[in-house]
């Protein structure tokens, strides 16, 4: 019998908003730990906004990013409700946020008064630059941090303009990013008893994620150019088109490329001096590209996906959203399960994707409306009984969903 979630028993306050922050939360929260999503009487999370599309009046964005949460709203420009979030940092096991850096400390709840109430608190900060150097205070989206790591610059076509990635790929990085700080300051914990500060930053997180491509430019000094889909040290690897729509191919390895060479009918092209080494047919890919779309073009995606299987070559479709949801494949992985929302319904939502054989994450519940769990949450935590909760909403400290 499955065992208990891995972050099962764990108190996190969410600060954050938009996309980076609330990523890592809610991976947060699948695995297991208690997440209450804290925001402002007065500015909610902006992704409570981005839409449409709308389901039941509720953004598909923020429903999708928020599952197994618990909503909590307070106000944070008023003394008493700065206090009842000091109150909540004094019961939690880690804290993220992704404000600019020094917004938390002008509302008095920096690291330094979080860590003089609670030494055992992670306190994760995700910025786009980072808390300290010269860009510091630069505010930050994901199109501007695609735009500074760099990656802009080497994706489109040779031809045509540079596109960002098709999705926020910054900020989701620099989720990830904060999720492993999270998980390695709680093993540092486990050692020590104390908690620390994690300091996040996208432009960081970027870097990293593109090793390849700064190792590449760190080891020849050539600044890359957008290749389209193709790879700057590997041919062939792109998309091609075939007779009725797109294929990516990756035959990475010279066995690969033997066996390529076999399933398109040409195996002469293993023989040719111009393409004998991988670092050739990077050398030649201006002659070897165009041959290999000529070839695909004689036939249908389905007809050269069965062959490249049969040779064991990794390929794909190139599909759309659509085909990636109905897909088999995504079924049996359970990534797109439904969860009940109070206003929307039924809602279908990214699944976890990490599978743990003993200590499997899962969807709690759906995205909490705004301010669903201001009370359960403050009894929950802190204690406090109904006479005072009542004042506090009279006095709008605090603020209480409807369903």
């Amino acid at each position: 019998m499955p065992s208990s979630p891995p972050l099962a028993g764990l108190t996190v306050l969410d600060f954050s908003h938009a996309l980076a922050g609330p990523y890592c939360t809610m991976l947060l929260a699948a695995y297991g730990a208690d997440v209450y999503k804290i925001e402002d009487i007065d500015r909610p999370d902006m992704g409570r906004t981005w839409g449409p599309p709308f389901q039941g009046g509720e953004a598909s964005y923020f429903l999708g990013l928020h599952s197994g949460k618990k909503g909590v709203s307070i106000n944070l420009k008023h003394a008493q409700g700065r206090q009842l979030a000091l109150r909540l940092i004094e019961k939690a096991d880690i804290l993220v946020e992704n404000f600019r850096p020094g917004l938390m400390e002008k509302l008095g709840l920096g690291w330094e008064e979080a860590k003089a109430r609670n030494s055992r608190l992670l306190y994760c900060s995700i910025s786009g630059y980072g808390q300290n150097g010269p860009s510091r205070d630069e505010p930050a989206m994901d199109l501007i941090m695609q735009a500074a790591c760099g990656m802009i610059s080497v994706t489109g076509t040779p031809e045509g303009a540079t596109v960002r990635c098709g999705h926020s790929v910054a900020d989701i990085t620099a989720g990830l990013c904060a999720l492993s700080g999270i998980l390695l300051g709680l093993h540092s914990r486990n050692r020590t008893g104390l908690g620390q500060f994690i300091d996040v930053s996208m432009l960081d997180s970027m870097i990293s994620s593109m090793a390849s491509n700064f190792a590449n430019y760190l080891g020849s000094g050539v600044v890359p150019q957008p290749l389209g889909t193709a790879f700057a040290t590997i041919v062939p690897y792109a998309t091609f088109p075939t007779a009725d729509r797109e294929i990516a191919i990756a035959a990475a390895s010279e066995k690969l490329w033997l066996s390529f060479c076999e399933a398109i009918g040409r195996p002469d092209l293993a023989a040719n001096p111009l393409y004998a080494t991988n670092p050739l047919r990077v050398r030649n890919r201006h002659l070897l590209e165009p041959l290999i779309v000529s070839i695909l073009q004689a036939k249908t995606a389905s007809q050269w996906l069965a062959t490249f299987r049969t040779f064991g070559i990794p390929c794909s479709l190139v599909r759309s959203l659509k085909e990636v949801v109905e897909d088999p494949q995504t079924a049996a992985r359970d990534m797109f399960p439904s969860v009940e929302h109070s206003r929307a319904g039924p809602v279908r939502i990214t699944g976890v994707p990490i599978k743990l054989s003993d200590s499997p994450g899962s969807i709690k519940s759906a995205a909490p409306v705004l301010a669903q769990h201001t009370r359960e949450s403050l009894e929950t935590l802190l204690g406090i009984e109904k006479s005072e909760l009542d004042a506090l909403a009279g006095f709008d400290i605090i603020a209480e969903g409807s369903l």
